[in-house]
């Protein structure tokens, strides 16, 4: 007979926190939200610890290299998505780890034949201002000059005037030679008074790009997460299928830590590559596992070596899971078994492995109730797809801008390898949809928002620490009419067209 829980499966839009006693220390610019991302054992300190308890999603529409970058600059880890080829993967990789050396490969080419029209489109599409202008139009072909906004904002160009007729060229253009310090390219910027040195080689092939604004952006990341080479953490996404190949072409490529992308993560599937995995690299590789929703599957998948659990099926924006398949469980309702089943695993055996709640956050206060339930961070996708970070197109519907979003369950996405159906057998249905989420403009400024939020709400509960929070938050449920209670209610809107009312 089937087993039926009577335990509805909660949302986390079915809770409040309780707030507690806050002392005169109880300032947000006093709260830590530093999190372990890979399990240690008592009384050691983990691998890697992360200075915000966020993650972004393994998702072709969310985590690239850029995005990469963006995140750990503000302290989190993006896992780049394995819905690719392995080389492709490892050389988003490489990118981010060479980044905070200072020396950026060109992402923005364009030949000189070609027209403003498509220095316009480039803009649009990548939110960057500067384009090399290669002879091949590739990162490393050979640089004819370059395009910034200052080359076309203010004149009268025709769409279709080439590139060659109001670029920047080469006798005009200060760059530097391949083998330059960071220290020295800075130095030429600042006495150039530039905002990017191009390097080249001895042919005059483009190498990469140094800009000014990365000097100022490390002034103004006090959080950004680096390793000990000082390079910036960045993570990856692996799949049950081709772990044998990717895993180690993302080693090589200096994958800090990897995750296991899957719809389900209690199977044999699993177990099986975590198995290999701690065969061939022990415990010098980092690899989370998942997801799951509940004790059950917390257990099996510490037991086979996953250094984090991620939780969560079917709650997901783009997700369609539970409407296929009439499988998953509410959020809520599986951080808290899991954090329970991962509190008891430290207590019996003195290792603690950290959680990731993955999906349901729909607004910013869902990101505190997740860790006060016990996640120790949270992975997100819809959140990132919005910024300028993200490598989806941003484009214009009905005369907003919007960033296009789809999930890796869909037609589009096709990433079959994280259904864990054995061999090549695909998935016969779509488990997500392709849609659109508004624009929000830079993470930077969003993630900022977002964690101020977090921090604020922590010292109304007197806490200072997520470690606090997760062993002193009081939750309570609340009801339908409470939760329209908690809006603005029974006043009439001030709008810049018409009066709305709320009620």
């Amino acid at each position: 007979m089937a087993i039926v829980l009577q335990e509805p499966s909660r949302t986390f839009s079915e809770y409040l926190l309780i707030p507690g006693y806050s002392s005169a220390e109880a300032r947000p610019e006093n709260v830590s939200l530093k999190t372990p991302i890979t399990k240690f054992k008592k009384g050691e300190e983990p691998a890697i610890t992360m200075n915000i308890p966020l993650v972004s999603a393994v998702m072709q529409a969310v985590s690239d290299d850029h995005m990469a970058v963006a995140l750990a600059k503000e302290g989190g880890v993006a896992f780049i998505y394995g819905s690719q080829s392995i080389e492709s993967q490892a050389n988003m990789v490489r990118k981010v780890k060479s980044y905070k050396a200072g020396f950026v490969t060109s992402d923005c080419n364009l030949k000189p034949d070609q027209t403003l029209k498509d220095v316009l489109y480039l803009k649009e599409r990548t939110g960057h201002s500067t384009i090399a202008i290669t002879e091949d139009g590739t990162a490393n072909g050979k640089l004819m000059g370059i395009v910034t906004s200052k080359d076309y904002r203010v004149s009268r160009l025709d769409a279709d005037t080439k590139i060659s007729e109001f670029m920047t060229p080469m006798d005009k253009l200060v760059y530097g030679k391949e083998g330059i310090t960071l220290s020295e390219a800075n130095d030429i910027i600042w006495d150039n008074k530039v905002n990017q040195l191009p390097i080249v080689d001895d042919e005059m092939h483009l190498k990469s790009l140094v800009f000014r604004k990365d000097y100022d952006s490390h002034k103004s990341n006090p959080n950004e997460l680096l390793d000990a080479n000082k390079s910036y953490i960045v993570g990856a996404g692996i799949n049950t299928r081709d772990f044998k190949e990717r895993v180690p072409a993302l080693v090589e490529a200096g994958v800090d830590v990897m995750t296991i992308d899957s719809s389900e993560g209690y199977s044999e599937w699993q177990a099986i590559t975590l198995k290999w995995i701690r065969d061939n690299y022990g415990d010098t590789v980092k690899v989370g596992a998942g997801n799951v929703v509940d004790k059950e599957g917390f257990d099996f998948l510490v037991e086979h070596g996953a250094d984090f659990v991620k939780i969560g099926i079917g709650g997901g924006s783009i997700c369609i899971t539970r409407e296929q398949k009439g499988i998953g469980r509410g959020q809520a309702s599986a951080v808290l078994e899991v954090a329970k089943a991962r509190d008891e695993y430290y207590e019996k055996t003195g290792i603690y492995v950290p959680i990731c709640s993955d999906g349901g956050i729909v607004h910013d206060y869902h990101m505190t109730l997740a860790l006060a339930m016990g996640a120790d961070f949270i992975m997100l996708g819809r959140y990132f797809a919005r910024f300028d970070e993200s490598p989806s197109a941003r484009i214009m519907v009905n005369g907003n801008y919007m960033k296009e979003y789809w999930g890796e369950g869909s037609a589009r996405a096709r990433n079959w390898q994280r259904y864990d159906l054995g061999g090549d057998a695909k998935l016969k249905f779509e488990e997500g949809v392709d849609s659109y989420v508004p624009y929000a403009g830079s993470l930077h400024d969003n993630v900022k928002l977002s964690l101020d939020k977090v921090k604020s709400t922590m010292c109304n509960c007197g806490v200072l620490s997520i470690k606090q929070l997760q062993a002193e938050a009081k939750l309570t449920l609340v009801s339908a009419t409470s939760i329209v209670e908690g809006g603005a209610h029974d006043v009439v809107l001030k709008d810049n067209s018409v009066a709305t009312v709320r009620r």
